[in-house]
């Protein structure tokens, strides 16, 4: 994904930072660590309690892409759960995940993934 500023994801991140940490010392908080998210399957960071609807995507393939984080954030429940019916797996597509913050704006999106990269061995 182009166009993402990582300067300006840096500030962007400031809103993330309620319940997430990314760097080298990060400690899982609210949400999970997300140093490395790029490339990780979904619902896996050790020692987080994921809700069963983010473990679920996790056990049916759903890896953090540039791509899936951009739709993820713009309301991460939907995606989960799109993502589930979309593997068959409609059973498993109910609750909620624990990030409620919704992230709306395109630019601010493309922006927080250059940041999230940097702190990535994945660098698609």
């Amino acid at each position: 994904m182009d166009g993402g500023d990582a300067a300006k994801g840096e500030q962007v991140f400031k809103q993330c930072m309620t319940c997430h940490r990314i760097g080298p010392d990060a400690k899982n908080a609210v949400g999970p660590v997300l140093t490395g998210v790029i490339g990780r399957a979904t619902g896996t960071y050790p020692g987080f309690a994921y809700s069963d609807l983010n473990k679920h995507a996790g056990e049916a393939g759903l890896v953090w892409t540039d791509d899936n984080i951009f739709e993820y954030l713009v309301d991460p429940s939907a995606f989960l759960k799109k993502f589930l019916t979309e593997k068959g797996k409609t059973d498993q597509a109910t609750g909620s995940t624990k990030m409620v913050f919704k992230l709306a704006n395109e630019q601010q999106r493309k922006d927080v993934i250059a940041y999230l990269k940097t702190f990535s061995t994945e660098k698609k």
